[in-house]
C-alpha cells in the first residue's frame, strides 16, 4: 500500500507540469460577473481576445450578472478546477465579503488569485458652485458645514460610494450620502444640476463634464496621477496622505486548480498586458495595467477585503 501511494504521488507530481505545458486543451470560459458594456465586461473582452491570440485557443466571455457580481463568482468557484473556467473579479467582490451577510463563496478561500489585470482610478469631483478648488479646501468646507454637503452614489456598496466614506473617515468629516438606484446615470444628472454637491466618478464618464467646466476635479483617487487628468493631483498628494482607492480587477480560478496552471496563466496575462495596442486601449479607458505575481496578488486581495471591511462597517452599508 505504501508503494502504491508513492506511485500515485509521483504520478500527480509529474502530471502537473504536463497539464500546464499543454494548457489550454479546449475553449476557455471567462466569466464576467457584470452586464455587457460595463468596465468589467470591456476588460474581460480585451483580455479574452489577447489570451486567445496568445494561446491559439478560443476564450469565450460568459456574462453572468447579478447580486453585485456574486452570481458569476459563485459559478466560477464551483466550476471544475482544470483552468478552463476563469473569472474576472475585483474590488466589488472584496467589498461584498462584508457587504453581504450570506455568501456561498469566499473570494480568498474558494478562488485562487492568478494575476491583477488593471485598476480604474476615479476622481473626486464637485459642482462648480462648491467653494472648494482643492482637497484641503473641501475638507475645511466639510468641517465648517458638517452634514451639509451631499454626495451621490449608484449604490450602498459601490466603490464610488465607499471611496467617499473612506475620505470622510480619513479626513474626519461628515457629509450626507444620497444613494441612487439603477447605476450612475442619475447621479451624474443630479450632480451636474447641483442637486448633490460632489461624487467619486470614473474618469471616462466624467471627462466630458470636466472638459466643459460643468464639474470640477479636486483629486484622482489612485496611487498616481492619471494620463487622462495629468494636471490633477492624487487625493493623497493634494491633502489626504495615504488615501488610495482603485476599482481593480484581476483573473481568478477555482481554488483547486493546479499551481502549475496558475503560474502559466499568470505569465501569459503579464505577457499580453505588454501589447502596445492593449496598453493604449486601457489608457483610453482610464485603466492602469498592474500585473502581479500570484502570491502578491493573493496578498493584495486579502488586504483589500480587510480594508473595505472596516469602511463598510463604519458606513453601515448593507444589502441584506
Amino acid at each position: 500500500m505504501r508503494i502504491l501511494a508513492l506511485v500515485f504521488l509521483l504520478a500527480a507530481f509529474l502530471a502537473a507540469p504536463v497539464s500546464a505545458q499543454n494548457y489550454p486543451t479546449k475553449t476557455v470560459r471567462l466569466i464576467a460577473p457584470f452586464a455587457p458594456g460595463g468596465a468589467t465586461d470591456v476588460l474581460a473582452r480585451l483580455t479574452a481576445q489577447k489570451l486567445a491570440e496568445h494561446w491559439g485557443q478560443s476564450v469565450i466571455v460568459d456574462n453572468r450578472p447579478g447580486a453585485g457580481g456574486n452570481i458569476g463568482a459563485e459559478i466560477a468557484a464551483r466550476a471544475a478546477p482544470d483552468g478552463h473556467t476563469l473569472l474576472v473579479a475585483g474590488a466589488p467582490h472584496a467589498i461584498n465579503m462584508t457587504l453581504y451577510q450570506k455568501l456561498t463563496y469566499d473570494l480568498a478561500r474558494d478562488l485562487v488569485a492568478i494575476n491583477r489585470i488593471a485598476g480604474y482610478p476615479s476622481a473626486i469631483v464637485v459642482h462648480p458652485t462648491v467653494p472648494a478648488r482643492t482637497v484641503k479646501e473641501l475638507i475645511a468646507l466639510a468641517k465648517a458645514r458638517p452634514g451639509d454637503l451631499a454626495f451621490g452614489s449608484p449604490g450602498p456598496g459601490s466603490p464610488n460610494r465607499l471611496a467617499i466614506e473612506l475620505f470622510m473617515i480619513m479626513a474626519k468629516v461628515k457629509m450626507l450620502h444620497v444613494p441612487y438606484k439603477g447605476g450612475s446615470g442619475q447621479v451624474v444628472v443630479d450632480l451636474v444640476s447641483g442637486q448633490v454637491q460632489l461624487a467619486s466618478m470614473g474618469l471616462p464618464p466624467a471627462m466630458p463634464y470636466l472638459k466643459a467646466g460643468r464639474l470640477r476635479p479636486l483629486g484622482v483617487t489612485g496611487a498616481k496621477r492619471s494620463p487622462l487628468l495629468p494636471d490633477v493631483p492624487t487625493v493623497s498628494e493634494a491633502g489626504l496622505p495615504g488615501f488610495e482607492v482603485t476599482s481593480w480587477y484581476g483573473l481568478f480560478a477555482p481554488a483547486a486548480v493546479p499551481s502549475s496552471i496558475v503560474t502559466r496563466v499568470n505569465a501569459d496575462v503579464a505577457a499580453v498586458l505588454e501589447a502596445p495596442d492593449l496598453k493604449q486601449r486601457l489608457e483610453q479607458l482610464g485603466a492602469d495595467p498592474a500585473p502581479q505575481s500570484p502570491a502578491d496578488f493573493a496578498r493584495y486581495v486579502r488586504e483589500e477585503i480587510a480594508k473595505w471591511a472596516k469602511v463598510v462597517k463604519a458606513s453601515g452599508a448593507t444589502v441584506d
